[in-house]
């Protein structure tokens, strides 16, 4: 199995590589980092055509030079340079062809330092991959050799989480790490000022809290009997006015993922973010796998 990073043209990956190297040393696979450019044009008259692809194979090679000084020295890694329709399609190809067990991809440059941001390449990559896309938050960056601790994955009890959740365990098997259940109660303040509406809240959040932690218990039972089972199984439940508050209120630290699922109304066996999904990646303050669908 591989990790294949998408490296962009221009711009600087560093981040991406990090998680990268940070992926492919948790799980002892292989690294390949890969530059798309654009398929050559049909030939022409012009002289300019030429020029311009031999613009394109310089900052290809840039962009790849630029990687192997920036890549640390303890991860061996490969170096490709593909053409392609577009730079998803190339990536998903290339993440065919060395049959990739993730594909990992930066944030958006117009993004929030340390928060995940979806760029044009990441959402079409994450409406059409049938493997797991990791995204580093902007300016990320891990201490040196470290490796992944501890798969969070969000969980809400919803059709489709017992597959999510082994999907989950299997990925924290795979790199040697915890596996953490968390749920997330987003609770806007009350939008009357008499106390009876206050108390009628705070009644449904005591229930929906007694029901996620029973099914969070429940959950992990049955992940503790898979016959490769995460070295450690935990759960949490973050509460906050909105969603930046309620995932930082589980605490995080260095060497965590976040997982969350593929939306079940998105195509199968494809990853496809939810509205739900969408807002706890858009908030969260360590790199996120997206799993697709079983």
């Amino acid at each position: 199995m591989t990790v294949v990073l998408g490296l962009p043209l221009g711009e600087r990956a560093t981040a991406a590589l990090e998680l990268g190297a940070l992926l492919a040393r948790s799980s002892g696979t292989d690294l390949v980092v890969c530059a798309v450019a654009p398929a050559a044009w049909p030939p022409g008259l012009a002289k300019i055509d030429a020029e311009y692809q031999e613009y394109l194979d310089q900052v290809t090679q840039e962009a790849l030079d630029a990687a192997r000084l920036a890549l640390p020295d303890d991860v061996p890694a490969s170096f490709v340079a593909v053409r392609a329709r577009s730079t998803p399609a190339g990536l998903l190809e290339v993440a065919e062809k060395h049959g990739a067990s993730l594909l990992v991809l930066g944030s958006s440059s117009a993004g929030g330092i340390g928060r995940v941001s979806l760029g044009s390449v990441a959402d079409h990559v994450l409406h059409s991959a049938p493997v797991p896309v990791a995204m580093a938050p902007r300016g990320f960056r891990c201490r040196a050799g470290s490796g992944v601790r501890r798969v969070t994955a969000a969980y809400g009890a919803t059709k489709g989480d017992a597959e999510f959740t082994v999907a989950a365990a299997e990925l924290a098997v795979g790199f040697g790490a915890a596996l953490r259940l968390a749920s997330f109660a987003v609770r806007a303040g009350p939008v009357v000022t008499a106390g009876v509406g206050l108390r009628a809240e705070e009644g449904v959040l005591r229930e929906w809290s007694a029901h996620i932690e029973q099914a969070q218990r429940d959950t992990l039972a049955r992940l503790a009997e898979l016959s490769s089972a995460p070295p450690a199984l935990e759960s949490a439940v973050g509460y906050g006015r909105d969603w930046h508050e309620a995932v930082e209120d589980i605490g995080w630290t260095d060497g965590d993922l976040l997982a969350v699922g593929s939306s079940s109304v998105g195509p199968l066996a494809r990853v496809f973010l939810g509205s739900r999904a969408s807002k706890i990646v858009r908030n969260s303050p360590v790199p996120v796998v997206v799993l697709p669908r079983r």
